[in-house]
């Protein structure tokens, strides 16, 4: 039997995970944890010094693996008792499926994988990755191992099986996100003009121009309350 219950779409970005103590690229002096984004996470940066980008991964995989999911996350892989549940997310860690969520899509990569880099973002050739990865690694076809994540400058993969999701929400939810990133932040033009689309985040994106909207202006764990009661008032 097909699962006639209404699909939420969630769309999360680096709000959420900051809520577990992981620091994003855009806090407030500009840099990712010390570093400059363009020395780290770009095509440009693996070339210019392999060893660096390794190390920056190698730490953000260790900052991952001893966080632990928030309320938010909780929240939202409970919603599977009651919904059908997609989560669309911008962040490389896996704390959404720590949490129990059952769908979700990384639009970004994960930190917790590697691949050739002489592959394009595919997730049928990553490898799964728990230490640190070391430099002059190689893979099954000669390049070098990299991390499985989308550095910006790079196309990423996964926006067209994104946007077939969005296009099939009932529910729309956003929470963590400032919807800057491109092409990421043009997942919300796929969402139909009737569908309710909350918008949970501390600052409130530029979102006017969509119909249908319910801002929760709070940080995700304490506006997970207040989603939770209109989510289920107008179930």
């Amino acid at each position: 039997m097909s699962d006639k219950r209404p699909h939420i779409v969630v769309l999360t970005g680096a709000g959420i995970s900051a809520e577990s103590g992981l620091r994003t690229f855009r806090d407030s002096d500009g840099l990712w944890e010390g570093y400059r984004v363009e020395d780290v996470a770009t095509p440009r940066a693996w070339k210019a010094n392999q060893q660096l980008v390794l190390d920056f991964y190698n730490q953000r995989r260790k900052d991952i693996a001893n966080a632990k999911p928030n309320k938010a996350h909780e929240f939202l892989a409970g919603l599977e008792a009651d919904f059908r549940v997609s989560i669309v997310t911008q962040n490389i860690d896996d704390l959404h499926e720590r949490a129990g969520s059952s769908h979700v899509l990384h639009l970004h990569g994960e930190i917790f994988k590697m691949r050739s880099d002489r592959q394009l973002h595919n997730d049928a050739i990553a490898l799964e990755i728990r230490e640190d990865m070391e430099l002059g690694s190689r893979a099954s076809d000669g390049g070098f191992l990299r991390p499985h994540i989308v550095w910006f400058e790079e196309a990423v993969p996964a926006i067209e099986k994104a946007i077939g999701i969005m296009e099939t929400s009932d529910i729309f939810i956003l929470v963590g996100t400032s919807l800057v990133v491109y092409p990421a932040a043009g997942l919300l033009n796929y969402v139909a003009p009737g569908v309710p689309k909350y918008i949970l985040d501390k600052n409130i994106p530029q979102v006017s121009h969509y119909q249908n909207i319910i801002p929760i202006e709070k940080p995700a764990t304490d506006g997970i309350s207040v989603l939770a009661e209109l989510l289920y008032r107008n179930r």
